[in-house]
């Protein structure tokens, strides 16, 4: 007498019960920042397999900007971003009754680089990048030598965040003087991964991205010193260099906002337990610079007291050292 079921068809059954019981389970929708989005990834994918598949938390990359808009929607639990949420954000929040929990979770060298076959570009100035990435330099700042004269007589390529992207918004803060102001015509994209293939395969291409990228990606893209402005020595991007306030002005704080309802569904607040729990060890894991223990432990408590609002002001900041954080957090 034939079995009733096969090795094979007991295996498809399990797994069709398998993939059904997974989307039975709760789910903690979370986009935004694609800078945020390797730490937070790995903080899901370590909090998923602690819950045994009980719980589903997906990641989307849609920019900062992006992300807002969804959020304050009431699309997403949980909002990635490698900025503080900005005026006409807090308005598109409010006018949708939502609430918002802000939680700083790491600290950025947002990264400028080359194609590891450039050898010249090893140091530039805020003033260089400004030069390159104002609106003005739009069809007119087309080559190296434009830049400086020694530099080659070669198309300057340009890779960088799209308008939806965190990224964009800093770094057009730090360099031009005023967030979303820059030359249009560059390859743009709120995907850091496409901005790396696109830097790693042209010899005389500049692009900036999230310092994770290129942690991530050894070897297909090289870092640029950048001149402090107020030290005048050329520094790199480095955990240590954000630590100790050297690397500027392109460090910055990473967050999480949390939508205030949502924070009452238990996956949601067992999420974000973990997350504040084991954020700094991934962190690291992944290119970015941990806080202090005493901000995560400020972060928790915020949380466990539901604590909506910012500390920040709306407006775009630059410079922000982990010490300032810190004592913004323990003061809120």
């Amino acid at each position: 007498m034939k079995p009733l079921f096969t090795t094979a068809g007991l295996a498809a059954a399990a797994l069709l019960a398998t993939e059904v019981a997974r989307a039975a389970a709760p789910e903690v929708k979370i986009d935004g920042s694609s800078t945020v989005y390797p730490v937070t990834e790995a903080v899901a994918e370590e909090f998923q397999k602690f819950k045994k598949g009980a719980v589903r938390v997906t990641v989307g990359i849609s920019g900062t900007g992006g992300g807002f808009k969804k959020f304050c929607r009431g699309e997403t639990d949980v909002s990635n971003a490698s900025r503080p949420i900005l005026a006409q954000e807090m308005e598109a929040c409010k006018q949708a009754g939502i609430e918002y929990i802000e939680l700083p979770v790491a600290f950025d060298a947002l990264a400028v680089v080359v194609n590891p076959q450039n050898n010249w570009a090893e140091v530039m100035t805020v003033e260089e990048l400004k030069k390159i990435w104002e609106p003005a330099a739009q069809g007119k700042i087309t080559k190296w030598n434009q830049v400086r004269p020694e530099w080659p007589d070669a198309k300057l390529s340009l890779y960088g965040a799209g308008a939806d992207s965190g990224t964009f918004d800093y770094f057009t803060e730090a360099i031009v003087g005023k967030a979303k102001s820059s030359r249009g015509d560059y390859t743009a994209s709120e995907d850091d991964n496409i901005l790396v293939q696109g830097v790693s395969g042209d010899k005389f291409a500049l692009g900036f991205f999230g310092f994770a990228y290129v942690h991530e990606n050894p070897g297909k893209v090289k870092t640029v010193k950048i001149v402090n402005p107020k030290t005048g020595k050329a520094v790199e991007p480095s955990m240590d260099n954000v630590i100790n306030g050297s690397y500027q002005p392109l460090s910055r704080p990473l967050f999480i906002y949390v939508n205030r309802k949502a924070a009452d569904r238990p996956e949601v607040a067992e999420f974000i337990e973990y997350y504040l729990v084991n954020v700094s060890k991934l962190a690291r894991e992944v290119g970015y610079t941990p806080l202090p223990d005493a901000a995560y432990k400020a972060a928790w408590a915020r949380f466990q007291e539901r604590k909506t609002g910012t500390v920040f002001g709306g407006v775009p900041e630059v410079g922000i050292q982990i010490m300032e954080l810190l004592e913004r957090e323990l003061r809120s």
